[in-house]
């Protein structure tokens, strides 16, 4: 009995106990719990600021944020008459537009979130756009507006690349963390804007509805990018290197083409190969760390600049390469000819790419000081990173005789470019310092950050070097370069029309700490040679097949870019004008098919008489050679027909050929001879013509 009261005794303690908590709780703290819930229902949330644009240097968009829209509804709004006279014409739009539900399905969609008293209902995941938006603005119920209507159009931008895949790594991203890579990633800090804030209510669903109370803040919007890529070049520079890229199955390959004097970027290409077999930018190698490699023989440039800095050595010095093999301390060096160079002078080591004759001159020079040549190197600004604009920037490897992996081989190796690490990009900023006269600068991917019409800032050209050495040294360098195109490891990508001048490059890749049979082929070099205007460096990682050296794999990149630049930029071409007025007596130049105006102006600079006045200047033509003069016949292109593009140049053949529906593939160099399409049938669009060339 005792134990049953003792027990009736607590329960009632413990009742009351719980009754003082719920009156505290509703006087005491009431007032506490009531502000935090009215916190998590109303919060000022973040309004994403419209993004700056990116540009090409022409003002093409290469990167833009457009505007969508997420259509929702606050069904409580709309007042019953407009509602039920408006409900079924809006259910059927809605289906009709989004197709994904049909109008029944709509209207009790609608309908059950009026009577459950739900202020905000998203009508659809489908994203709307701006023209979309206007349209439905003038729908039953939603044309009232929201304040009558209940219509919410949630703007939500999406970032928009007019031209695909082109230069994708580049331009690169920025996601929800705001980590990315590329311009995106680099430049976000002036793309991004700022955020404005407006408050929102929490609704059944976590849904976070925006009450329009005319506190927001507004956005400002981001700056927009003036970047120096040329988007034909990186159009050209990209089918180049993917179609060099397939054909030796290659892991990866980049392409940086430059101005000299400018060090503006007009192509920036980095593809790899991905598990399906194709090819994709997923990493820029020629900025970042995974493009850090061992250059290989395009260090020997600076190896021979050094030479010639430090001596009296002169390019026809000579120098005894032996029958092949050379032993340094315990390695044994070898040259890619079997049984050796022999004795040569130093430009034809050079030329021929000997790592022998390279490696004794820097040995026996540098040998007692190897603290001199690291110098040089530095003074070459090859030691530290050149501070480009693009974030992720690897940072250069070359070793002293401090460091502790230093040894009796590494200097003769370095020599030839093996025991350090460069990226593509900085090979080529020293390439185009030879290229500018010895002036080395920094290269530059973004001239100009601007707010509509108004310059914000601009990136002037900085010099990195003012002077990377004599001109004496220059000038042996500049010739030795020209020599390994027209006499040396390149000489497959010499021609007549104008001058190359560069370096191959073959490395062995470093896998576990062992040099293995897989390659990176490389070319760096400039063109003009005589008055140089581009510097280009192309990289291909481990190439397959039997050819897998530099001036097999890489240099025909160079060749086939260098070619497609030449021709369309027409300031190059003037010297070729002027001297053809001085075209030997009894010689006939070729003239073949093209635009009229275009062959008329070269026969009248060249002093060679035409006929044909009845045709007008912007028809095609085709030349017909009688003596010493030449009549023009008129080559009509028929809608839906086949053009004839034999005896025009590729790019007016490309020209016809691709207005015309077709994608055209070509080989060689000169006129078209050939076409795989036969003149006057029927075209199909997107059919492919392959071109040949002579």
């Amino acid at each position: 009995m005792l134990r049953a009261r003792l027990a009736f005794l607590f329960v009632f303690l413990f009742a009351i106990a719980v009754g003082l908590k719920i009156v505290a709780i509703q006087t005491i703290q009431g007032e506490k719990w009531r502000k935090i819930a009215q916190e998590n229902l109303l919060q000022y949330r973040k309004v994403k600021a419209t993004r700056g644009n990116i540009y090409s240097d022409n003002g093409s968009l290469l990167a833009t944020s457009l505007p969508f829209y997420k259509l929702a509804i606050d069904p409580q709004i709309p007042d019953k008459d407009v509602f039920e006279e408006g409900i079924d014409s809006l259910s059927i739009l809605l289906a009709r537009h989004f197709k994904d539900k049909t109008w029944i399905e709509y209207k009790r969609k609608i309908n059950d979130a009026r009577k459950q008293k739900k202020q905000y209902l998203v009508l659809s995941r489908n994203l709307i756009n701006y023209h979309t938006k206007k349209q439905m603005s003038e729908w039953p119920i939603f044309r009232e507006g929201r304040l009558k209507g209940g219509v919410i159009f949630e703007k939500v931008d999406q970032r928009f690349k007019p031209f695909s895949g082109l230069a994708y790594r580049t331009i690169g991203f920025v996601n929800e963390d705001n980590k990315g890579a590329g311009l995106e990633f680099s430049f976000n800090s002036h793309l991004a804007g700022m955020d404005g804030e407006a408050l929102f209510r929490k609704i059944a669903g976590g849904s976070w509805k925006p009450m329009n109370d005319n506190s927001e803040i507004n956005p400002k919007e981001g700056l927009d990018i003036m970047t120096t890529l040329d988007v034909n070049i990186q159009d050209v520079a990209e089918a180049s290197l993917e179609r060099h890229l397939r054909k030796h199955d290659a892991d990866y390959g980049c392409l940086v083409l430059m101005e000299v004097q400018t060090g503006h970027i007009k192509a920036m290409v980095n593809l790899s190969k991905l598990r399906n077999g194709n090819y994709a930018e997923i990493y820029n190698y020629a900025v970042g760390n995974q493009g850090l490699i061992e250059p290989g023989s395009t260090f020997k440039l600076a190896s021979v600049m050094a030479l010639f800095e430090d001596s009296k050595i002169q390019p026809a010095d000579s120098v005894d390469t032996g029958v092949g093999e050379y032993e340094f301390y315990d390695r044994i060096m070898t040259d890619t000819k079997p049984g050796g160079y022999g004795k040569v002078t130093v430009a034809e080591s050079f030329e021929k790419s000997s790592n022998i004759g390279i490696s004794k001159l820097v040995n026996e020079h540098f040998g007692l000081e190897p603290k001199r040549f690291y110098e040089y190197l530095e003074g070459f600004g090859l030691t530290r990173p050149i501070g480009f604009q693009m974030s992720g920037e690897a940072i250069p490897y070359i070793k002293t005789s401090m460091d502790k992996s230093w040894s009796g081989i590494s200097l003769p190796w370095m020599s030839i470019g093996y025991e350090l690490k460069l990226s593509p990009l900085h090979i080529l900023t020293f390439y185009n310092g030879v290229a500018n006269g010895g002036k080395m600068i920094k290269p530059v991917i973004v001239k100009e950050v601007r707010r509509a019409d108004k310059t914000k800032e601009r990136y002037k050209i900085e010099v990195i070097r003012e002077r990377l050495c004599s001109d004496r040294t220059l000038s042996y360098v500049r010739s030795m370069l020209e020599g390994v195109v027209e006499n040396g490891t390149a000489r497959n990508i010499s021609n007549t029309a104008y001058k190359i001048a560069g370096k191959t490059g073959t490395a062995q890749k470093v896998i576990n700490g062992k040099y293995t049979k897989s390659y990176y082929a490389s070319f760096a070099g400039y063109f003009p040679a005589d008055q140089p205007k581009y510097s280009c460096i192309v990289v291909i990682d481990n190439p397959k097949g039997y050819n897998r050296y530099g001036s097999d794999v890489a240099a025909p990149v160079f060749k086939e870019v260098a070619d497609k630049v030449f021709s369309a930029d027409l300031d190059l071409h003037s010297p070729i004008l002027a001297s053809a007025n001085n075209v030997a007596d009894g010689v006939f130049p070729v003239i073949k098919a093209g635009m009229l105006d275009d062959m008329r102006l070269v026969c009248n600079e060249i002093g060679i008489s035409n006929h044909g006045e009845k045709l007008n200047g912007d028809e095609w033509a085709a030349a017909q050679v009688n003596s010493n003069s030449v009549s023009w016949k008129e080559r009509k292109l028929n809608v839906g027909l086949v053009p004839d593009v034999k005896g025009m140049t590729l790019r007016d053949a490309i020209y016809i050929l691709e207005n015309s529906g077709f994608r055209v593939r070509h080989e060689g160099h000169g006129r078209v001879v050939h076409q795989s399409v036969a003149a006057g049938g029927k075209i199909n669009k997107g059919e492919i013509i392959y071109l040949t060339l002579d």
